[in-house]
């Protein structure tokens, strides 16, 4: 009796297995993907903030995780649309495909914003369905994340309950977070800023910033000293506040303008562990505003007083 005792203590104690494993495209899915399923989902992302999820290879092990996946929540508007295709074909796995009930697009979910009136190669890499880089809008992830619990429900029935509940849980902390952020960030409206790639956009367009171009000549072309140089000339007559970056993205042509102008160069997270701070979506964004602030407070502080009439 005592052996049978000690064995049922021993079952008791073992790690229950995930009920759901989810594959997201980016790192800001896979944190949702842990608010919204708790403990029973297994969350992982195909890529990391220090990758950029534009290029990505279809690695091995990616697709044997591709294969494995109960759940795939992907961006969308075409932000992986170089490897992701390759991933969902090679994977074989049924569940997953567009259309079934194991894949999620959270761009189909919100107001996507530039959407160009047409797209040809002498563009550069522009987006056709518009701007894919919407999680930076926080007002965007509850949509997603809305959703995202209706399709665990869809995929683990016996889970529905507790994804409402934490679902529950997470709109009312999100809310509350929204109006935190809404009004520390009120300080930054009108903030000019320029950014290596057109990834701050729905950023901007939250918090009030005024864009004043890319370093970028075109999406995805690396700039040359001509384009940079003119970059530098513009900011005589009407300069930027600060120069964006994301962690995954180069510093050289930042760094390199900066160093000619001195506008401070300032490295955004721009996805969960993108920063120490940035471990998980709240952090994503008390990180973000924390720098942006501190750019600004570092900035007026550096600027001369004007001159007495």
């Amino acid at each position: 009796m005592r052996r049978i005792l000690v064995f049922l203590l021993f079952l008791y104690a073992l790690p229950v297995a995930a009920a759901v494993k989810v594959l997201t495209t980016v790192p800001e899915w896979g944190a949702l993907a842990r608010e919204i399923g708790g403990e029973r989902v297994e969350a992982t992302s195909a890529t990391s903030a220090m990758q950029d999820p534009h290029h990505i290879e279809a690695r091995p092990s990616l697709i044997a995780r591709a294969r494995a996946a109960d759940l795939l929540v992907a961006t969308g508007a075409e932000l992986e649309i170089g490897w992701l295709p390759i991933l969902l074909r090679e994977s074989g796995n049924e569940r997953i495909q567009p259309g079934q009930p194991g894949y999620l697009e959270a761009a189909t979910l919100v107001h996507l914003r530039d959407v160009p009136a047409s797209v040809d190669r002498s563009m550069g890499d522009v987006h056709a369905a518009g701007d894919p880089h919407f999680h930076l809008d926080p007002r965007n992830i509850l949509p997603v994340a809305e959703a995202l619990a209706d399709r665990l429900a869809r995929v683990d029935p016996a889970g529905a309950e507790s994804y409402r509940a934490n679902l529950a849980r997470f709109r009312s902390r999100w809310q509350d977070a929204l109006v935190r952020w809404q009004t520390e960030g009120a300080s930054l409206k009108g903030l000019p800023f320029l950014q290596v790639h057109r990834s701050f956009g729905y950023l901007a367009h939250w918090l009030g910033l005024e864009n004043r171009g890319e370093l970028e000549p075109k999406p995805g072309v690396e700039p040359g000293g001509g384009h940079l140089g003119r970059i530098v000339a513009e900011q005589r007559s009407a300069p930027a506040a600060v120069i964006l970056r994301a962690a995954y993205q180069d510093e050289s042509a930042g760094r390199w303008v900066s160093e000619r102008t001195g506008i401070p160069l300032l490295m955004l997270p721009y996805t969960v562990g993108g920063a120490p701070g940035a471990g998980d979506l709240f952090g994503l964004f008390d990180d973000t505003l924390a720098r942006l602030k501190n750019a600004v407070s570092v900035g007026n502080q550096a600027k001369p007083e004007p001159a007495a009439r």
